[in-house]
């Protein structure tokens, strides 16, 4: 196509097809860069936090592919289970110090992850976790004696600082699974002395124990001369001399009767029982 000028020249308005092949490929070009930035995949495990030139726009993505605005920016946070493990040194209500291992279980929830990266960012668990679960640990243990947390109330520290860091992390978008005390370690001359006193105590519960089973065969022994002395007392009150003389004849009258032979002599000095003399 030409048209003309009012100096009189031609002008040609239509483009090369070189040209126009080369604007047809930079517009191909950005529309496939386009729909490229606009597909974005969220690993397993985790969700999107879309954020527009910088700011959190609220929107949370769950895990596999998405269409998005290409503007967008698709920032991974992890939604599984993790766990912080902390080496702190800790005092007892006596002022004794410790060394406590002890481990978080926790995990980020899918709901509040805009408000965690929003507000805290990704290396929460420097920023927000480990000091407060320091600090916990602490409170905990200072209100337990040296000699309680080495035996038997480290559940009751373990549930203290599981629900003081529940109630901390949950306001601010993290869910608590568990807390595990897994060493305490006390100085070794306390810890000396608190072994020597358990083993006191067991020494003293199986004295005691062995105390209350000779108590009770004494007393089974007891029992039974008791019971052997009136059986003796019933039958020497029932015996009397004439039960005596009686079982004497019936035993006489049985054996003459018997046909063995014998002699039987009738009378005793003493009783008037029968005498058997010979047979």
């Amino acid at each position: 196509m030409s048209t003309f000028n009012p100096g009189g020249r031609v002008i040609n308005v239509n483009p090369s097809p070189i040209i126009r092949l080369i604007v047809m490929g930079a517009i191909a070009f950005v529309l496939v860069m386009l729909l490229f930035a606009s597909v974005t995949r969220v690993e397993s495990g985790h969700v999107g936090v879309l954020t527009l030139f910088g700011r959190v726009t609220g929107e949370v993505l769950p895990e596999g592919m998405h269409l998005i605005n290409p503007f967008k920016t698709n920032n991974e946070m992890s939604i599984r289970t993790q766990e912080i493990k902390e080496s702190a040194s800790v005092p007892s209500s006596e002022g004794l110090v410790m060394n406590l291992d002890t481990s978080l279980i926790y995990h980020l929830d899918p709901a509040k992850a805009s408000d965690v990266y929003q507000k805290i960012g990704p290396g929460y668990e420097t920023v927000l976790i480990e000091p407060n679960l320091r600090a916990a640990i602490r409170e905990a243990t200072a209100s337990h004696t040296a000699n309680a947390l080495y035996t038997g109330e480290r559940e009751m520290v373990a549930k203290q600082i599981n629900d003081q860091m529940a109630s901390l992390l949950g306001a601010r978008g993290f869910l608590v699974e568990s807390i595990l005390l897994r060493d305490i370690q006390l100085p070794l001359t306390l810890k000396a002395s608190i072994e020597s006193k358990q083993q006191a105590e067991q020494d003293a519960l199986a004295m005691n124990f062995k105390l209350q089973k000779e108590t009770q065969e004494a007393q089974r022994k007891r029992i039974e001369a008791q019971g052997i002395r009136d059986f003796q007392q019933i039958v020497a009150q029932g015996i009397s001399p004439q039960l005596l003389e009686w079982k004497g004849i019936e035993a006489t009258e049985n054996l003459s009767k018997s046909a063995n032979t014998k002699v039987v002599v009738i009378g005793n000095s003493k009783n008037g029982l029968p005498l058997i003399l010979g047979q």
